[in-house]
């Protein structure tokens, strides 16, 4: 769900926001990622791909983590004499926290080239160095504790420690956890068979899992980017549209429209069975003025199941999430929209129902 204070940037947005914009949480209700994911879930039934994309998102934050993780140990164990080195320079640049990355906008090519360079630096060297001077004069005492297994690390990386803070090693990303998270990405969405199997092109399946489980045993966020692109891209085209008709024109969910439908309908035949044996018995027309009643209940409803909109409840500013589940409207253009169209819808159902009303009230009874 969006935060607070992403509200006061998007004020002056004269526009639905784009699907980067939602999925980057840079809007709020009713076209934040909370409310994406629940239309993906009930109305697409394809909410896997936003949970790849989103657990890829989530990788790339973890290798983050790591780099700058890695960073402060390198600070640590550096002489303060060699912290303004060229070799201390580099880390601090592929780290994100040197002049390169002052707002914390790292290039994932970046990134991902520095992890394959420490990938290979681990690979052809005895002990780990984390890029220090001194890993020569490394002591066995000083070796890492085993990584738990990797069923029981359901959430690599331990991002319940900010990285300003103090944790305990548990909480610490390590070079493990980074291949944990890639290999729980490609077992849960990506394999033929698997938990919440997705459907991408045989060849960017066949490159992933190469690159994971072949020799190089690549953990980087870049070897995911053509399958990201590619769900990202089928969101866009097939499920984003409908979001944006249903969320930002409407603030109804399809249950609350079928059933306004069922009885808009009912209320209708019964209004119209009703009318016409008022106007047999040759009933006054005060007598028929009752029928003001059924007839606005069904043409009421019959509208707002054909506009996907409540008009009350849209000048109320309020929108339907899930059935009868009702939150408050925040994002400002859509606002601005449901209202206009709230009051157009109201006045052709005001017009229809004076029209529909006086037809059966004035027309001349006639007893049989």
């Amino acid at each position: 769900m969006a935060s607070e204070s992403h509200a006061p940037l998007e004020l002056n947005r004269n526009r639905f926001p784009n699907l980067f914009e939602v999925l980057s949480r840079k809007t709020v209700a009713p076209l934040d990622l909370f409310s994406f994911y629940i239309y993906m879930r009930d109305q697409q039934r394809s909410v896997d791909y936003l949970d790849f994309w989103l657990d890829v998102s989530q990788h790339l934050q973890l290798c983050r983590l790591y780099v700058r993780r890695l960073h402060r140990s390198v600070i640590e164990d550096t002489p303060e004499i060699e912290k303004n080195s060229k070799r201390s320079s580099y880390i601090l640049d592929n780290a994100g926290e040197g002049p390169s990355g002052e707002k914390g906008n790292v290039s994932d090519q970046r990134l991902s080239a520095f992890l394959r360079s420490d990938q290979g630096s681990r690979q052809h060297s005895p002990q780990n160095s984390h890029g220090s001077n001194r890993s020569t004069h490394s002591t066995p005492g000083r070796e890492r504790p085993p990584r738990p297994s990797f069923m029981d690390n359901n959430s690599p990386g331990g991002d319940s420690s900010s990285p300003g803070q103090n944790s305990s090693a548990e909480n610490v990303p390590k070079r493990e956890d980074l291949r944990a998270s890639a290999e729980k990405i490609l077992y849960t969405y990506l394999l033929p068979g698997s938990e919440r199997e997705i459907i991408i092109p045989q060849s960017i399946l066949h490159d992933v899992q190469e690159a994971i489980e072949g020799p190089d045993q690549r953990s980087d966020p870049e070897l995911f980017d053509a399958a990201k692109d590619y769900v990202f891209q089928a969101m866009e085209r097939d499920a984003f549209p409908g979001f944006l008709q249903s969320k930002g024109l409407g603030n109804l969910v399809p249950q609350s429209m079928m059933m306004r439908l069922i009885i808009g309908l009912i209320s209708f035949f019964a209004a119209v069975w009703t009318a016409f044996i008022l106007i047999f018995l040759n009933k006054s027309r005060a007598t028929r003025c009752w029928l003001i009643l059924p007839f606005t209940v069904a043409i009421y409803f019959i509208f707002t199941h054909q506009y996907m909109l409540d008009p009350i409840f849209a000048l109320l500013g309020f929108s339907e999430y899930t059935w009868m589940d009702f939150n408050k409207i925040r994002e400002p253009f859509v606002k601005k929209t449901l209202r206009k169209r709230s009051f157009i819808i109201l006045s052709m159902f005001l017009l229809a129902d004076a029209a529909t009303c006086c037809l059966f009230i004035f027309v001349p009874g006639k007893r049989l």
